[in-house]
């Protein structure tokens, strides 16, 4: 989203810089940018940044919107692990400018959710604090 003009459908989905905490609530990062699809102008990915100093050793992350369970003013909550976020796919910003749904395939695989461009997909709904918390009958890993 930061390298293009494209926002969201709904402006309340722009939720960069906020903190993303995990469903224990252990800390993440922050979210750096989202990945939009053009065609809908939805919002598809988090991009996750998360360590580091001054921009050395930080890592990022890519995590489906689909893990979204609660967002507030402050902060983002997923319904995954600390632990299996940080063994997702690497993704390196520098590398993919423009990700792809070939690049974005290995991401929903490894979180066990089905992709967008699938037929029957459903856009998730983005819960707010007000809203009662979401929670998806997944397990942790």
């Amino acid at each position: 989203m930061s390298d293009t003009d494209l926002v969201p459908a709904q402006l309340h989905q722009d939720i960069r810089n906020r903190k993303v905490v995990d469903w224990n609530g252990a800390a993440i990062g922050h979210i750096d940018d989202l990945f939009i699809d053009e065609k809908e102008r939805k919002v598809r990915m988090l991009q996750i940044r998360a360590g580091g100093f001054l921009g050395l050793g930080e890592r990022h992350f890519l995590l489906p919107v689909d893990t979204i369970t609660n967002v507030t003013d402050a902060e983002v909550r997923v319904n995954e692990t600390l632990e299996h976020i940080v063994g997702s796919p690497v993704y390196d910003p520098k590398l993919i400018a423009v990700p792809t749904q070939s690049a974005w395939g290995p991401y929903y695989g490894y979180y066990g959710l089905s992709p967008f461009w699938d037929n029957g997909y459903v856009y998730p709904h983005f819960p707010t604090s007000e809203d009662e918390t979401v929670r998806r009958d997944r397990f942790i890993r």
